[in-house]
């Protein structure tokens, strides 16, 4: 489907489109006391399901839940069991085989005492009982706030918030296998969360009880829920004879506009199952949750959304490859994640606003190169403004992404891509950068080693100056480069360069290998001038 901004005719601002993204991400964290690897609790044991069960009023600002946990130890015998949690929340007791047992909870540690040692991959429970106002500044993982005057409660995790208002285990290693969701809530709500929604029940005159069942791998910090007096309604997308669900849980005061953009999500699930891989949880759903809040954030397989924009859509939406299905698994690779769902928003103006294509890769380009320095490598992740750097984790890593696509050809790389996200060891798990690049390689056959030391690991960028001259049918050149930061002196790639002359044109693609470097090429017209990478491919 054509998609027609509001503004006929103009081209639209993609960067103050996408900054409303990646600006609220950023600040939404900025609350967050973080914690390093050190101090995280231990990763001796595999979860294998939760059960949690909450109780929440959007009008109270708190939570009380019973969250139970099947879990393996990883090796020897285990004699305790730790979970994140904050300190501001009161555990009230933790059952195991029927009985209480003890436990202790202090620097954001909760850690449960076995009577007797559990060994190595034997599949185990146990069921930690607590209450309590979870703690928060501003926009946070745990928000009590309002809309039309009417009370909302939600929850957003992303990197380290998890926390704040659950015990669970909270690192990039380990994904929950399977989660249900039980939330108990006064009539008149609804809980937004992830998974199938398979029952809501009449819990005695006044409450409801709504269970959300999700069975697929999924990492800690995309567990969510959301409660207020939602809309309902419903789209769906056709895909390969099978129907997927679009559930959209809006405000009522918003369902107009929120149905006029949610509509195009069927198109863009399209786009992207054929692009790479069929929608991750087509065996469940795709939802939108609005929460109040200007920004979006990819909770598995129901983005919660502060409103309603074609980019936003489209942003959240890519996250349920990249990001969800397959997860950086350290936050220094937190392109994985935004990198890609930024660069596939962009393929969704290629494919059904192709005027509009050319202008979104220049807005891109001249936001990147606005400041001399910075790697997509985030070189520091107890910052949220470090990690969710609009400039370097989103636009520049879509830009190597883009180039990374121009070096290899369409066919490579989108095989390339399509193998990294039904890899057995990345799929439903987590990745580094180091897999994306194997996957690269080992389709396309080529040597990626300075391409990403280059683009991803180090900073800046090139500049190019370029001298020719014509000599019968033969067009002598010379490129020179300059960088902008020191910690690359030579940036390598395939540089399109396009001659014109007359009514005639050519664009001829020159491998760019070391400073100065002399070209000669035979073109069959006079040429008048030229123009370096007039698609943005560089």
């Amino acid at each position: 489907m054509l998609f027609i901004y509001p503004l006929a005719g103009q081209t639209p601002d993609f960067i103050k489109d996408h900054e409303k993204i990646w600006l609220m991400e950023r600040s939404a964290h900025e609350h967050t006391n973080f914690k390093t690897s050190g101090t995280e609790a231990l990763n001796n044991y595999d979860i294998v399901y939760h059960k949690c069960d909450w109780y929440v009023d959007p009008a109270v600002n708190y939570v009380q839940g019973a969250i139970t946990t099947h879990f393996k130890p990883l090796a020897g015998s285990l004699m305790q069991i730790e979970f994140d949690l904050v300190n501001d929340l009161t555990v009230d007791s933790v059952l195991y085989h029927g009985d209480t047992i003890g436990f202790t909870h202090q620097s954001s540690i909760l850690t449960v005492h076995f009577p007797s040692s559990i060994n190595q991959n034997v599949l185990d429970s146990v069921t930690v009982y607590y209450r309590g106002t979870p703690g928060t500044s501003g926009f946070g993982s745990w928000v009590q706030d309002q809309h039309n005057n009417v009370p909302i409660i939600w929850t957003l995790s992303e990197p380290y918030g998890a926390k704040d208002w659950w015990p669970c285990k909270q690192n990039l290693l380990d994904k929950i296998d399977s989660i249900d969701i039980i939330v108990t809530t006064p009539n008149g709500y609804r809980v937004a969360s992830n998974g199938l929604l398979v029952s809501e029940t009449p819990v005695g005159s006044t409450n409801t009880r709504f269970e959300w069942r999700h069975r697929h791998p999924i990492a800690t910090y995309l567990v969510a829920i959301s409660v207020t007096n939602y809309y309902q309604y419903s789209n769906y997308a056709y895909l390969n004879n099978d129907t997927l669900e679009i559930l959209n849980y809006v405000f009522p005061e918003d369902t107009a506009l929120a149905k006029s953009f949610t509509i195009f999500t069927r198109d863009m699930i399209k786009l992207y199952d054929s692009l790479t891989i069929p929608y991750p949880f087509s065996d469940e759903k795709y939802g939108h949750a609005q929460f109040a809040w200007p920004g979006g954030m990819e909770h598995q397989t129901m983005s919660f959304m502060g409103g309603f924009t074609y980019s936003l859509i489209a942003h959240e939406l890519a996250h349920q490859w990249f990001g969800d299905h397959v997860t950086c698994g350290s936050w220094e690779d937190i392109w994985l994640n935004e990198g890609f769902a930024t660069y596939l928003d962009g393929l969704t103006v290629e494919a059904f606003i192709p005027q509009n294509w050319l202008a979104w890769k220049k807005s891109v380009n001249d936001y990147i190169v606005s400041e001399p320095n910075g790697s997509v490598l985030c070189t520091d992740t107890t910052s949220t403004q470090r990690i969710f750097d609009g400039r370097l984790s989103y636009y520049k890593g879509a830009f190597v992404i883009h180039m990374l696509r121009w070096k290899l050809g369409d066919q490579d790389f989108f095989t390339g891509l399509k193998n990294y996200l039904t890899d057995l060891q990345l799929a439903g798990g987590y990745a580094r950068t180091p897999d994306l690049i194997h996957h690269m390689e080992q389709v396309s056959g080529q040597n990626l080693t300075k391409f990403f030391d280059q683009w991803y690991y180090k900073e800046g960028y090139p500049s190019y100056q370029i001298t020719w001259s014509q000599d019968t049918s033969f067009v002598w050149m010379s490129i020179g480069q300059t960088q902008s930061h020191s910690s690359v002196s030579f940036f390598e790639m395939p540089v399109p360069i396009r001659l014109y002359g007359g009514n005639k044109d050519t664009t001829l693609v020159f491998d760019h290998t070391f400073n100065g470097q002399h070209f000669v090429a035979q073109v069959g017209f006079t040429v008048d001038s030229l123009k370096f990478d007039p698609e943005y491919r560089v």
